[in-house]
């Protein structure tokens, strides 16, 4: 989003206030020129001879945007089989596409492995009973290598409490139950948390992950997930992508040659790729002033975007209306009957009923999480790709509400009961 002498305006030229005028509002707004340039930051921050950048679908599931990917050259994380199924639908070859999920049911990973895609195994019980059921399919192991990271607790995924992953402290049974059942083990995995400003801990978790690996001969990769972070306010931290790629290179390389052979290097990065790429508008509705507080409720609310009240998340909020009015504090909430607050004491230029709000870093785990709580629709999408809109989601209706209920005739049921 750029300041210009005409106001804010996306990908140069593009006037948000002109796509509500469109698309009307609540609307969410993505930028493909800035994910490719997030991809191919990563793509050239690490010297490695193979390298691969998964695309970690659920932070924005949007076909379109999976499309996008696969046009840059990346593979897909994901976590569900109905991931699975959209990026098979968007056109990813399934060996480019790895399969994570965590506390599902053997039946679900039967039906990744029928797609054909690559397993990754977070537990021993599955592992175990995969390796009965396909001894000649290989997968990837999910290590947990007990390291606490991450901006919060909620998405910190690798400490000793987590459910996710298998401890390295488990990795005799896992030789054992390999061993056993003469399973291949193709990858290493780990994924510590998100938001992680630390690239010490990618450079701690890299040892502890090569420690392992040295024990299985037969990997083709290791993979590192992801967990990078995106600054969400003017100025703000950011993990250093290229001091991170510059130390995990030469320790990579290092233990490539140890292994005996060039292993590729995987990350799986969502927020990193489409955080700074989104932004929601939305309008206000009201501004109310009480005796302590001034807010301005827009026409949206947790059902839209959940991350503030979630994970205590931050985004930037500005009015873009009003770009060059006095600046005043505002309490930002929403419509639903909770306590939905976006932001509380913010600056924002004088807001008026009528203006529209722009949410920044809102292309990551904000529509993919959005709900018909209240029996609200869920909003449009549109991505700006070549200097041109193109809705990608239409906005939900009564009949997107209704479509999958079964409405019973109670009164004849009560008749007939009589």
């Amino acid at each position: 989003m750029q300041l210009t002498d005409q106001g804010y305006r996306l990908n140069e030229n593009i006037n948000p206030l002109d796509l509500v005028e469109k698309y009307d509002a609540p609307l969410y707004v993505y930028d493909s020129a800035i994910i490719s340039r997030q991809f191919n930051k990563l793509e050239t921050a690490f010297k490695v001879p193979k390298l691969q950048i998964n695309y970690a679908c659920k932070a924005l599931t949007n076909i379109n945007i999976l499309k996008l990917m696969k046009q840059l050259g990346a593979g897909l994380d994901t976590v569900s089989i109905q991931e699975v199924w959209l990026g098979l639908k968007a056109g990813f070859d399934p060996r480019d596409i790895m399969y994570t999920p965590n506390c599902v049911s053997i039946e679900e990973i039967e039906m990744a492995v029928k797609e054909g895609v690559r397993i990754n195994i977070d537990n021993i019980s599955i592992l175990e009973q995969f390796g009965h059921l396909h001894p000649n399919v290989p997968v990837c192991i999910r290590v947990n290598p007990h390291i606490l990271a991450g901006g919060s607790y909620k998405i910190s995924t690798g400490h000793i409490d987590s459910k996710f992953g298998i401890s390295i402290h488990q990795m005799p049974h896992v030789s054992r139950v390999v061993e056993a059942t003469r399973l291949k083990i193709e990858g290493l995995h780990m994924h510590t948390g998100s938001d992680i400003l630390d690239a010490g801990v990618f450079l701690q978790g890299a040892e502890i992950l090569f420690n392992v690996a040295a024990n299985f001969k037969d990997l083709e990769f290791v993979d590192f997930g992801s967990g990078f972070k995106v600054a969400y306010k003017p100025g703000g931290n950011a993990t250093d992508i290229e001091s991170l790629g510059e130390h995990l290179s030469v320790r990579f390389n290092e233990f490539c040659k140890s292994y005996g052979r060039d292993l590729t290097l995987i990350f799986e990065p969502g927020k990193f790729l489409v955080s700074e790429s989104g932004y929601f508008l939305a309008k206000v509705n009201v501004v109310k002033q009480t005796i302590a507080n001034v807010f301005a409720g827009i026409d949206s609310g947790l059902n839209h975007l959940i991350r503030p009240m979630f994970y205590d998340a931050h985004h930037e909020i500005i009015n873009i209306s009003r770009p060059e009015a006095k600046p005043r504090i505002y309490s930002v909430v929403g419509y639903i009957c909770e306590t939905d607050t976006f932001g509380d004491n913010r600056k924002i230029a004088e807001i008026q009923e009528g203006d529209i709000l722009c949410f920044l870093n809102a292309g990551a785990y904000c529509y993919s999480m959005a709900s018909n709580y209240n029996s609200r629709f869920r909003p449009a999408e549109v991505l700006i790709h070549n200097g041109q809109d193109y809705l990608i989601r239409q906005r939900e209706t009564m009949d997107d509400i209704i479509k999958n209920q079964v409405e019973v005739n109670l009164e004849s049921l009560q008749e007939s009961k009589v």
